[in-house]
């Protein structure tokens, strides 16, 4: 069963067309992906030779200004966007990181963002938790496993990357 997307929240909508996007450039994303200090990425995606993305979803000019978290996730990719809808001023985003304009249904990358290569021991952890995270939810979606070891697993892999 297919959720109907216009029920979705603004950032839910754009997400999934970031994710979209994503895939066709040969990534796969995972959602709220544990960062350190109990933080949350929006869209952690790994690619095809192991790069690690960071998108964060801003859905108004509102959201973006009321959340400075973002700095958090810099360390902790090979690269760093904004995604936010076609009304997004622009001019309001750090011109130093990648743009990603979104809707609902895709996504386009306006600005590529500067590589900034994470250090081996690090990728190799993120990577790990990536894959761990992954199996963990597909074994929760599979229902194989209770609702508190999601729980346990997301803080434990925080815990493994520093937080």
């Amino acid at each position: 069963m297919t959720e109907d997307r216009d029920s979705l929240a603004p950032g839910h909508r754009l997400a999934r067309g970031v994710l979209s996007a994503l895939n066709g450039l040969g990534f796969e994303a995972l959602a709220e992906f544990p960062a350190p200090k109990g933080r949350r990425m929006d869209l952690c995606a790994l690619g095809p030779k192991g790069e690690l993305w960071c998108v964060e979803v801003k859905s108004s000019r509102a959201d973006f200004q009321s959340d400075a978290k973002w700095e958090l996730y810099l360390p902790w990719c090979d690269r760093f966007f904004f995604a936010v809808p076609a009304s997004f001023p622009e001019a309001v985003l750090p011109g130093e990181h990648g743009l990603i304009r979104a809707d609902h249904w895709g996504a386009e990358v306006i600005r590529m963002a500067p590589e900034r290569p994470l250090a081996p021991a690090r990728r190799r952890a993120l990577t790990f938790a990536f894959a761990r995270l992954a199996a963990q939810r597909l074994t929760l979606q599979a229902g194989l496993a209770g609702s508190a070891d999601e729980a346990s697993a997301e803080s434990g892999i925080a815990n493994a990357l520093g937080g």
